[in-house]
This record gives structure tokens, sequence and C-alpha cells, in this order.
């Protein structure tokens, strides 16, 4: 099984390079961040088209999340447990041939200085309880997604010009690792060590051209999950596309 994440920031503006990379890449699941689109909106009919169904949890103009399935997707769940009057679009989750999977968008928490801060880690907290519940089923879970934090510094190319970034501070690092002291496995460091791999890159600058990224993208794995890893990495080829998202998609290989 290939699952595969990806923030195409807006679904609409993106979607001949998100046909284009589900024709090739063939991901048997594909977890998308950033759609930006009520859920009537969503381009269901393109998508089905190709195979995969849909579990979709959109908001106009902002956030939104989405997992694409060949197989059917069960006991879905909208929205992330534990704040009722969070009204954000930002997590989902289903289960697709006995595997949990959630697809995830973690606010960005900039500036520091605002409310916006404290909400990326009350969000990350409550993200933390979800995920502990999760291996409480002792099967295989998949987090994947946009979790906005750059787990360490060879995972951001410029680590002084990036230390007062939310994506960077000690707190938003602290509380990834505190999910992955739960028994998660960061699945793309499995089977890659290199430093300076990176799954987004700005519009600006000339951050792509000259390889001015980040790590910020995120497969994270429950030990039934990670026992099944085969391959892991990152797909550069959509960033490079026209009209490309700044995100690239990262993806896993699971055995059946």
């Amino acid at each position: 099984m290939k699952a595969a994440t990806w923030n195409v920031n807006s679904v609409k503006a993106r979607l001949p390079n998100l046909l284009e990379w589900l024709d090739g890449f063939q991901p048997d699941v594909a977890m998308l961040q950033e759609t930006k689109t009520v859920d009537e909106n969503f381009p269901r009919l393109e998508i089905e088209e190709r195979g995969y169904k849909i579990l979709a949890h959109g908001q106009k103009s902002y956030n939104g999340v989405a997992i694409l399935s060949k197989h059917e997707i069960e006991d879905p769940l909208i929205g992330l447990p534990g704040d009722d009057s969070d009204e954000q679009a930002r997590y989902v989750e289903g289960t697709i041939s006995g595997i949990r999977f959630a697809s995830i968008y973690l606010p960005n928490g900039n500036p520091v200085a605002t409310e916006k801060f404290p909400y990326k880690l009350g969000w990350m907290n409550r993200l933390k309880v979800r995920a502990e519940q999760l291996l409480q089923g002792e099967g295989p879970v998949v987090l994947a997604g946009d979790y906005n934090v750059v787990p360490m510094d060879e995972d951001v190319h410029d680590p002084a010009g990036w230390a007062d970034d939310a994506l960077c501070q000690p707190e938003s690092r602290a509380a990834y690792r505190s999910i992955l002291n739960l028994g998660y496995a960061d699945a793309y460091r499995i089977y890659n060590t290199a430093p300076h791999r990176y799954s987004f890159w700005d519009y600006q600058g000339g951050a792509w051209q000259n390889d001015h990224g980040v790590r910020i993208d995120h497969l994270l794995l429950s030990p039934q999950a990670a026992d099944r890893l085969k391959a892991s990495g990152i797909d550069s080829g959509p960033r490079g596309k026209p009209k490309a998202s700044d995100h690239t998609p990262v993806w896993i290989e699971l055995a059946a």
C-alpha cells in the first residue's frame, strides 16, 4: 500500500497538478491539507473518476483537509476532539484496509507574540491526547499531514534565520517530540538519514530554485504501522511544476 501526504494549497487551484500526480504516483491513500474549499465545492467528480473515495472536511478559503482512498473509508471522524468551540477544519480520520489514517493541518502559530501560538500549542496537546487514544487500539495508525513543525535544525536550510519562527520554537519541537515519545516513528527518517531534505519551499526569494526549504510534512507511524514500513521518501517533482503548491508530497509504502 502506498500512502502520501500533500498540502496542496487549494485543491481547486492545484487540481491539474493533483490529477497528474494521482495518475502518475497512484497512491492507495492520499491525505491532503489546505484544500481551501467547502465540502460541496470539492472537485469530487474528477477525483472519483480515478477510482478514489473521498472524505473531506473543509471551510471557505482557509484550512481544509481530506483523505482520498482507492478502498472504502470506514468509521470517519471529522474534527480533532477536545474543543467543541474550534471550528477550523484541520483534522479528519478514517480506517482504510485495517489502518487508521488521519489527515492533519496543524496551526502555523505565527506571529509567536499573538494568540496564534498558544492556539498552536493547545491544538498539539489535543493531538497528543488523540494520538495516545489511537495507540490503545493496538492497530496500525498513520498520522499524516502538514505539522508546521521543523523537528530539528537539520530539517531547515537556515536554522539561525528561522530561529524565531513558530515552526522552530522549542515549545513546538517539544510538543512534536512528545507525540513521538508515545511510541510513534517519523516514517521519513526511518529510511532517510541525510540532513537538509525538505517538503516546503516558500514562493518568495527563489527558495525553490536555491533549495531553501524546511521539512514540515510528516507521517507518524504507530509501532504496528512502522513494522510494515517498506520505504519512505519525498517526491519533489510536483513542486517544480507550473502553478505548484509550495509543498510537495511525502510518501510511504506499507506491506500488505
